[in-house]
């Protein structure tokens, strides 16, 4: 087992490791920017020069992966169908792709069968980054949630207003969704095997001002949805389950907490996610995985208030059940900052501050 897969499991276990374990995921543009500022060549890897100890792999979780396909491209972006069904607009140096299409728009006729969850295509990938991660870093399968992928069907809006206006309907097609993104997270369990450290479950249902849905409605479609998937996964072998949501959840977290989850991520101060005051709510019962604030602070470059910010984080931690990080790092991140930042990882290193 890797040094930082010790730490990792350590941490999650709310033990105190040898250094707080780190995780921050890196966009292009950063790397980009990055590797000029150090003259570095195109295959160095920040997570590596900055010691991050975990990683996430993921399989083809598509209901229809064979279907992909890109239908034409020019100087504008490509026009693609995905292995949601959707037809999407993919412009060149953008983060999201533009929907077309969608699988399931109001007014269709059932939705086709999803190809098997177990077709070994799916998994290649996945099987590569395992192979390749984790003889140096701590190692988690991903899967979708049942809210996010759902809308990858109907679309955020037509989703959201089936929500609202059907709640049946919008049960039974989450519950078929989630049946299958629960398959293959089982199935990435079965191949990851001992390399694996768990499985985190990516279902983004927060924005800055609260979660896109209600208390009740999440209570009466979702949890239970939740509390499957997490079950069985550990079922399957899994150690931790880690929930990742952008935005405001604390309306629902009581629930995500019951549904078995064992940490959330990333945990966002913007949206009013204060990681000692879930600390002081959840105690041992949440790991915490983030908690730092990467969009007024870092980008600020300010050393007192990154040095400010790091201190804030890692008292959560004094007992464990922490992994410091941010959401992701941006291209409106200096370098010299993330560079402090690290630098101060390297001497506080410890809880214990």
């Amino acid at each position: 087992m890797s040094p930082s897969e010790e730490r990792v499991r350590a941490a999650l276990r709310f033990e105190t490791p040898d250094r707080v374990p780190r995780y921050d995921s890196f966009w292009p543009e950063f790397v980009d920017g990055w590797r000029r500022d150090k003259d570095l060549d195109r295959e160095a890897d920040p997570a590596d020069w900055y010691g991050i100890d975990l990683t996430v792999a993921a399989a083809d979780e598509t209901p229809w992966p064979s279907s992909a396909e890109t239908r034409s491209g020019n100087g504008s972006g490509a026009i693609k169908q995905d292995g949601w069904g959707r037809t999407v607009h993919d412009r060149p140096g953008a983060q999201l792709s533009e929907t077309l299409s969608v699988a399931l728009p109001e007014g269709s006729g059932d939705l086709p069968e999803f190809e098997s969850p177990l077709l070994p295509g799916r998994y290649a990938g996945f099987e590569a980054q395992v192979r390749r991660e984790h003889s140096h870093r701590a190692v988690f399968a991903k899967t979708g949630g049942p809210f996010l992928r759902t809308a990858n069907l109907r679309g955020e809006v037509q989703w959201l207003m089936d929500l609202a206006g059907d709640e049946s309907r919008a049960r039974d097609l989450a519950a078929r969704v989630t049946e299958h993104l629960t398959a293959v997270g089982v199935e990435s369990l079965r191949r990851g095997g001992s390399r694996l450290c768990g499985i985190w479950i990516y279902d983004d249902i927060g924005a800055n001002a609260g979660p896109m849905v209600s208390p009740r409605t999440f209570e009466r479609v979702f949890q239970a949805l939740l509390a499957g998937m997490v079950a069985a996964y550990k079922a399957a072998g899994a150690r931790f389950v880690v929930f990742h949501s952008d935005g405001n959840i604390l309306p629902l977290l009581d629930m995500i907490v019951e549904a078995g989850v064992d940490a959330i991520q990333p945990v966002e101060p913007k949206a009013g996610m204060e990681i000692l005051s879930l600390r002081e709510r959840y105690g041992e019962r949440l790991a915490l995985i983030g908690g730092l604030d990467n969009a007024y602070i870092l980008p600020s470059g300010d050393r007192e208030r990154i040095a400010a910010d790091l201190r804030r984080v890692l008292a959560a931690g004094r007992e464990g059940g922490l992994i410091v990080g941010s959401h992701s790092i941006g291209p409106d991140v200096p370098v010299a900052a993330y560079d402090y930042l690290h630098q101060l990882e390297e001497e506080w290193g410890a809880y214990s501050l």
